[in-house]
């Protein structure tokens, strides 16, 4: 995706500091927030039908792999034969896909703050049992980058996402580190954004590595809901 230019506004903080507005239109700076880390859940008789696109994805995996890539992404994939589902069992997936709803995990409430460090960066500060890992990022202004201690974020298109993807229909800024090396394949996204229709932003945060040998390693993966701050 191309890397997008900046769009940063001065506004007055809690004391006195310029707040880019990628991040001052979702969060109050110095100013302490409850959130939630959400996972998305879809009624359990929608596994049959993922099992059955799973095996057949089994028997070919090359095609599934290009059918994919030219899908739309975060969406379910249309309709064809070869995913081993009928018309009918495809409508069924569909309909149980679109009740899927975004529920708070156990043990998943965090504290956030939008805060501005020594050097002029911002960062914002995830509290909590999860989210360590968003509060190591920092924000400059002066290039609309974060940095990691993996590397730097470069921006992305803004997010406009499909209401059938699967956080549904939200809107906000990301951000994305990749590199390969010896040592393996690392990818690093961060994006802030709002769920439109509500009251409420998002933070998403992923971290996905594979070794030298392609092996995928555990992924490191996190949503948090948070009430928007008041205009």
């Amino acid at each position: 995706m191309p890397v997008g230019c900046a769009t940063v506004i001065s506004l007055a903080g809690a004391s006195g500091q310029k707040v880019p507005a990628v991040l001052s239109n979702y969060l109050k700076p110095d100013e302490m927030i409850r959130g939630q880390v959400v996972i998305v859940v879809p009624p359990g008789e929608i596994k049959e039908y993922v099992e059955k696109v799973e095996l057949a994805a089994q028997k070919d995996p090359e095609w599934f792999k290009e059918y994919s890539r030219k899908a739309k992404p975060g969406v379910p994939l249309p309709f064809h034969e070869k995913l081993g589902l009928s018309q009918k069992e495809y409508s069924a997936y569909n309909e149980l896909w679109d009740q899927r709803k975004v529920t708070p995990v156990k043990e998943g409430n965090v504290a956030i703050r939008l805060e501005q460090t020594k050097n002029q960066e911002w960062m914002v500060r995830v509290m909590g049992r999860r989210g360590a890992r968003i509060s190591l990022l920092k924000y400059r202004p002066e290039d609309d980058t974060f940095n990691s201690p993996n590397g730097e974020m470069k921006r992305l298109a803004d997010i406009d996402a499909d209401p059938r993807s699967i956080l549904g229909k939200w809107t906000g800024h990301e951000w994305k580190f990749e590199e390969e090396d010896g040592l393996g394949k690392t990818k690093e996204n961060f994006a802030i954004g709002k769920l439109e229709g509500t009251n409420y932003g998002l933070l998403v945060y992923r971290l996905q590595s594979t070794l030298p040998s392609g092996r995928p390693l555990p992924d490191s993966s996190i949503v948090i809901r948070f009430p928007l701050a008041a205009k």
